[in-house]
C-alpha cells in the first residue's frame, strides 16, 4: 500500500483468486452487519445491501481497468526504453543476439517485444501489480495524490479503531458474564451497563481498558517492526472464520426451526440507516486490496464474470448470516459482535462451542492488528517522502509508529460501540475507498489511454459500465451519501 510496484508473486488459479476475494470482503464488517439490519429492518435493509453490493462491484470494475491502463503504460515505456537501447546497440547485431536479449527480457521482466508482436491488444495485460498508491501517482495531479493518501489513512485509522475495540470487548463480555453466571455467558434478558462489577471491585468498563492496555501491550510493539502475514497463518485464521460462521448460521436455523425464534424485526425503520450504510459499505471493501488480489490470477480471461459471481455468492453469505440472526435473535438483544450472542447457556449447551465463538474476534482479529497498522505506518511515510531524500531515525522508527498507534487506541478507550464505529469509518473514508477513488480512476485512466495509444485503442479488462454517466452516478451517490450520513449524525446529536 504504500504505493510502489511489487513482484506478482506465484500465481493461483481464477477459482482460487474467487475464494480470495470471498475472504478478504468477508470479514469484521460482517459480524456488525445482523444488529444493523435489526435496527434497520429487514426490507430497507435488503434493498440497501442489494444496491451496496452492486455499487461495490460497478467500482471494483473501475479499480480492475485502471490496473491494465497503469500496466499498458508501464509496459509502453518499456517498450520504449528497449527500442532506444536497440539504437544504441551497433547495428551489425546478430539475429542470434537479440534473441537471446529477447529471452533474457523475458524471464526478468514480462515480454515486452512479444507483447509488440501479438498486437496492442495485450499492451493491457495485467502482470505486474501495481498498487492503487501507484495508480494514483500515474492518473493524478499532487492534490490528487495527497486526498488518496489522506483518505486511506483516514479508513486505516478507523480499522485499526474497530480492531482495537473488538478484542478487549470480547474479552470483557466473555469472561465478565462468565464470573457472573456459571461460564453460561450472557443470558437472554440479561442487560449489562459498562458500571456494572466485572470482578470484585472493578468494573466491566475498567476491565475492558485492562484488555485494551495488555492488548496493546502485546501488539503495540509490532508497528515499530516490519511484519508480514504468513501463508499458514491466513489459512488458520479463513479456516477458523469459516468454521464460526458456518456454526452460527446452523445454530440460528436450529432454534428456529424448534420455533425457539424471539426476532421479530420491522418491516422499516430510517432511524438505523445511518449505521446500516456504513457497516455495508465497510463489509464490501476490497479495492485498496484488489491490485494483489487479481494480479496473480493466471488466466483473466473471464475476470469480471468472476468477480461478479464472488459479488452474488457474498450478498446470497450476507443475506442468510443476517436473516437468521434476526428472527432468531430479538433485535435489542443482538450484541454489536453477532459472536457474543453465541455466549448463552440456552443457545449452546457446549461450553467449548461458547467460548469458540465469544472468543473467534479475538484470534482473528489480533493477527491482522500488526499488518494493517505497518500498512498505515508504511502510507505515512510515502505522504510524506521527498524524492531523494531519507528521514532521521528517530522520525523513522519512533515518530511515525507513534502516530499510527496512538490514535486507534485512545479512540478505543473512549469507546466500544463498534457498530458506530463501523458505520462512521464506512460512511466517511469508506465512501472515499469505495467509490471516489474508483470513480476518479478510471475517468483519469480512461483520457490517458485515449492520449497515449489513440481513441481507437480497446483496454481489453475495461468495465462493462463503459459510459461515462455510471463515473458520474457513483460520485453523485457517493455525494449523497456524505450529505445523508452527515444530516442524519447532526439530526441524532441536535435530539439528544
Amino acid at each position: 500500500m504504500a504505493g510502489e510496484i511489487t513482484e506478482t508473486g506465484e500465481l493461483y488459479s481464477p477459482y482460487v483468486g474467487l475464494v480470495y476475494m470471498f475472504n478478504l470482503i468477508v470479514g469484521t464488517g460482517a459480524l456488525t452487519m445482523p444488529k444493523a439490519f435489526a435496527t434497520a429492518g429487514w426490507l430497507v435493509s435488503l434493498i440497501l445491501l442489494v444496491f451496496l453490493g452492486f455499487m461495490s462491484f460497478v467500482t471494483t470494475t473501475f479499480v480492475m481497468e485502471a490496473m491494465a491502463a497503469a500496466n499498458a503504460q508501464l509496459r509502453w515505456k518499456r517498450m520504449e526504453n528497449h527500442k532506444e537501447e536497440e539504437d544504441d546497440d551497433s547495428s551489425t547485431a546478430s539475429d542470434s543476439d537479440v534473441l537471446i536479449q529477447d529471452n533474457y527480457e523475458r524471464a526478468e521482466i514480462r515480454p515486452i517485444l512479444s507483447v509488440q508482436r501479438r498486437g496492442s491488444p495485450n499492451l493491457f495485460e495485467i502482470t505486474d501489480r501495481v498498487e492503487m498508491g501507484q495508480m494514483a501517482s500515474m492518473f493524478f495531479n499532487k492534490v490528487g495524490v495527497n486526498l488518496f493518501y489522506f483518505c486511506i489513512i483516514i479508513y486505516l485509522y478507523g480499522d485499526l479503531a474497530i480492531y482495537a475495540a473488538a478484542v478487549p470487548f470480547s474479552l470483557m463480555q466473555v469472561t465478565c458474564s462468565a464470573t457472573s453466571n456459571d461460564s453460561c455467558g450472557v443470558e437472554a434478558d440479561t442487560k449489562y451497563n459498562d458500571t456494572d462489577r466485572c470482578w470484585g471491585p472493578l468494573r466491566r468498563v475498567d476491565a475492558y481498558r485492562i484488555y485494551l492496555a495488555v492488548f496493546t501491550l502485546l501488539l503495540g510493539p509490532f508497528t515499530f517492526f516490519d511484519v508480514q502475514k504468513t501463508k499458514y497463518l491466513q489459512i488458520l485464521t479463513s479456516l477458523m472464520r469459516w468454521i464460526a460462521f458456518a456454526v452460527m448460521i446452523v445454530l440460528a436455523l436450529v432454534r428456529i426451526g424448534h420455533g425457539q425464534g424471539e426476532g421479530h424485526p420491522p418491516l422499516a425503520d430510517l432511524s438505523g440507516v445511518r449505521n446500516l450504510f456504513g457497516v455495508c459499505v465497510y463489509s464490501f471493501m476490497c479495492q485498496h486490496s484488489l491490485p494483489s488480489l487479481v494480479t496473480p490470477v493466471s488466466s483473466k480471461r473471464h475476470l469480471t464474470r468472476l468477480v461478479c459471481l464472488d459479488y452474488v455468492l457474498i450478498l446470497a453469505f450476507y443475506g442468510l448470516l443476517s436473516f437468521t440472526a434476526i428472527f432468531c435473535f430479538r433485535g435489542d438483544s443482538l450484541m454489536d459482535m453477532y459472536t457474543l450472542n453465541f455466549a448463552r447457556c440456552d443457545v449452546v449447551g457446549l461450553a467449548a462451542v461458547r467460548f469458540f465463538l465469544g472468543l473467534f474476534p479475538v484470534f482473528t482479529i489480533s493477527t491482522n492488528f500488526p499488518i494493517i497498522a505497518v500498512t498505515l505506518r508504511n502510507n505515512w511515510k510515502t505522504l510524506f517522502h521527498r524524492e531523494g531524500g531519507t528521514y532521521p531515525w528517530v522520525v523513522d522508527r519512533v515518530v511515525f509508529p507513534t502516530i499510527t498507534l496512538v490514535p486507534p487506541v485512545l479512540v478505543a478507550f473512549c469507546t466500544h460501540d463498534l457498530e458506530s464505529l463501523v458505520g462512521i469509518t464506512g460512511a466517511y473514508a469508506g465512501t472515499g475507498i469505495q467509490y471516489v477513488i474508483p470513480a476518479f480512476l478510471v475517468y483519469h485512466c480512461r483520457r490517458d489511454v485515449q492520449l497515449a495509444f489513440g481513441y481507437g485503442t480497446v483496454n481489453k479488462h475495461r468495465s462493462p459500465f463503459r459510459h461515462t454517466f455510471w463515473v458520474g452516478f457513483v460520485l453523485f451517490w457517493a455525494f449523497s451519501c456524505f450529505v445523508f450520513v452527515t444530516a442524519n449524525i447532526v439530526l441524532s446529536e441536535t435530539k439528544l
